[in-house]
């Protein structure tokens, strides 16, 4: 059914793109990439590295596609949709910008794919989590990389589940990205026969929610999950740390989107035992541990997956322009489609016409203090979870074109 889908797509994306010749140009005689992210608020870890990350793989593609200088321009959106907006329309009408990059927050992204998609302009999402950017918000010129809710979602709670971890309570952030990591999370719950027992909602970017995670611990579930991210999930942990229940063996402690970052802030003696779900490991093998020295003396930090993400996405990007000899929005993201992605944060990796890019997730777990020998050792893999089964199915995506191609 997938592969029938992609291939009615595929052909009427053919009829409808321009077609691309030998002749084919780079506008401006430059490849310019507006990377748009968070840098001074709750996620500012994800901008601050993807930075750098950018940087890294442009030089490490060489500098230019056929000849072609390639210029990157970052901006802080401050975690803030206005203020994207202004940054987004600057580097188009300014700048001309080829691509959009990174874009993490869900009230961020989704403003930003629209305005992408409007004005022909590539959008390359990298650190924002909600899976809705390739199901009702998706875009034949939107590409979404690293990880996603469902994936998350899928990826822990299913662990979870088979371990016994049969009720549920949710702690969850007050806006869309929050909502959707709970729904996506709630649903694998329910198919595999699990209950939802209740859910405790606190505001976004909020400095205190201690009635919130009381009222989760005291419900009798099973699991306490945190739909949360960055600095919401860090006043999750540590409220649930003052009140025993990462310690408690009667629970898990789920958190549905923790990176490196969030338990090096916490620290390990307060995460430890924490199971989470992640889209890659710097000390995975020698692929990502290469990287990451290379990375970590450049900025001083230990790679997460949002810095390998985006290094990952903007080499395949250069790579499909070089193999199209174009940077015309349409014609790049079929040659990302066709091109595997093989890098050290994917190997075998496929973009799907639905602009979900498919490769496998990683079930981990907080380390104890005792057992991390190096600054960065946090996770303990579990599991290798395959991106079929990681990410929602093809014939399950609420993507209109591919719902209209489903449907034909």
């Amino acid at each position: 059914m997938a592969r029938h889908i992609a291939s009615k797509w595929l052909c009427a994306l053919a009829l409808a793109a321009p077609v691309m010749g030998a002749h084919a140009e780079f506008s401006d005689n430059e490849v310019r990439i507006g990377l748009i992210s968070d840098m001074s608020s709750a996620y500012r870890f994800v901008g601050r590295g993807a930075h750098i990350a950018a940087e890294m793989a442009i030089e490490d593609f060489g500098g230019t596609v056929r000849g072609k200088p390639i210029r990157l321009y970052a901006r802080n959106h401050e975690l803030k949709a206005e203020v994207a907006l202004k940054h987004a329309e600057e580097l188009h009408k300014q700048y001309n910008v080829d691509a959009f990059l990174e874009m993490v927050g869900t009230n961020v992204a989704v403003p930003l794919q629209k305005y992408a998609r409007e004005n022909n302009i590539l959008a390359l999402h990298s650190g924002t989590a909600s899976s809705i950017l390739t199901g009702k918000e998706c875009s034949p010129i939107g590409v979404h990389w690293t990880y996603d809710t469902y994936a998350l979602a899928a990826g822990t709670a299913a662990a979870i589940m088979k371990q016994g971890g049969d009720s549920w309570y949710f702690i969850t952030a007050d806006y869309a990205f929050g909502k959707t990591l709970q729904a996506d999370a709630a649903a694998v719950v329910k198919r595999m026969g699990g209950t939802i027992v209740g859910t405790a909602m606190h505001p976004f970017k909020g400095k205190d929610f201690m009635a919130q995670v009381a009222q989760a611990y005291n419900s009798g579930a099973k699991v306490i999950a945190l739909a949360n991210a960055g600095d919401d999930a860090i006043v999750a942990i540590r409220h649930g740390y003052e009140l025993g229940m990462l310690r408690d063996p009667e629970k898990s402690v789920a958190g549905l989107l923790v990176s490196e970052t969030v338990v090096r802030d916490v620290g390990l003696y307060v995460s430890n035992g924490l199971k989470l779900t992640t889209a890659w490991y710097w000390d995975y093998d020698d692929q990502t541990r290469e990287w990451n020295a290379r990375f970590r003396k450049r900025s001083g930090i230990t790679g997460s997956m949002f810095t390998a993400g985006v290094y990952s996405v903007v080499l395949h990007y250069l790579k499909a322009m070089e193999a199209a000899n174009s940077d015309d929005p349409k014609t790049v993201i079929a040659k990302m489609r066709e091109l595997p992605v093989n890098d050290m944060f994917a190997r075998n990796g496929k973009l799907r016409i639905d602009g979900r890019m498919v490769h496998d997730m990683y079930l981990a777990e907080v380390k104890k203090a005792s057992d991390s020998k190096v600054e960065g050792d946090y996770f303990k893999i579990l599991s290798v979870i395959p991106g079929e089964q990681a990410f929602r199915p093809l014939e399950e995506s609420e993507c209109p074109y591919v719902k209209e191609a489903r449907n034909t």
